[in-house]
């Protein structure tokens, strides 16, 4: 699959590389450039502007600050799968008073702008370092989960190809309304549990 990353932060770069390592084309981008980043480049990653990596991508990825989800142009990610590995944090990004207000999640608020795309919320909820080091074999008991949700249920089951490529469980656990529950300040951010864990919390 070809895949499009845009941000080249820690979770950027570490899915850009679980991804190759999957066997997938991957293009990588940030805003200041392809210049800036030959040291993600390797084995099935290239470096790109945001533009080819979203024309690249069939699914693309975002983990960019919140904040500059304005930019993305939504004609050249319309038909695309867009994955929302982006988090909100008011001191960052500032205050969004529909966020704050409790009125949209922060992916719907993507979503909103990207109105063509099929966006999921999906790898934002456990550290870059946990995704580069705990993946394990399908099956095995100890296997940590990352959660994931959207509206269109053949993206998400794209999603969840992914996440199981690249070591982990998935669990969908609805749609973009309830990607409140992996959220900054929810009791899933950051949680290091299997999908049973995950299930028996949200009975």
């Amino acid at each position: 699959m070809r895949i499009g990353v845009i941000g080249a932060g820690n979770i950027g770069g570490t899915a850009a590389r679980l991804f190759a390592d999957a066997g997938h084309d991957v293009v990588i981008a940030n805003s200041r450039g392809p210049q800036t980043l030959a040291a993600e480049e390797g084995d099935g990653v290239r470096a790109g502007t945001v533009e080819e990596a979203s024309e690249h991508g069939e699914v693309v990825l975002l983990a960019i600050p919140l904040k500059a989800y304005t930019a993305l142009d939504p004609e050249t990610l319309a038909d695309t799968v867009v994955v929302d590995a982006t988090n909100y944090y008011p001191g960052r990004d500032g205050q969004i008073k529909d966020l704050d207000d409790d009125l949209l999640t922060s992916t719907e608020l993507i979503a909103k702008h990207l109105e063509g795309s099929d966006v999921v919320k999906a790898f934002n909820t456990l550290e870059a370092g946990t995704l580069e080091n705990e993946g394990k074999p399908a099956g095995d008991p100890e296997r940590l989960v990352l959660l994931l949700c959207g509206d269109d249920r053949d993206a998400k089951r794209t999603v969840r190809d992914l996440i199981d490529e690249v070591g982990f469980d998935s669990l969908d656990i609805g749609t973009l309304a309830d990607s409140r529950l992996m959220q900054p300040g929810s009791s899933f951010y950051g949680a290091e549990i299997t999908s049973g864990e995950a299930r028996d919390a949200l009975q």
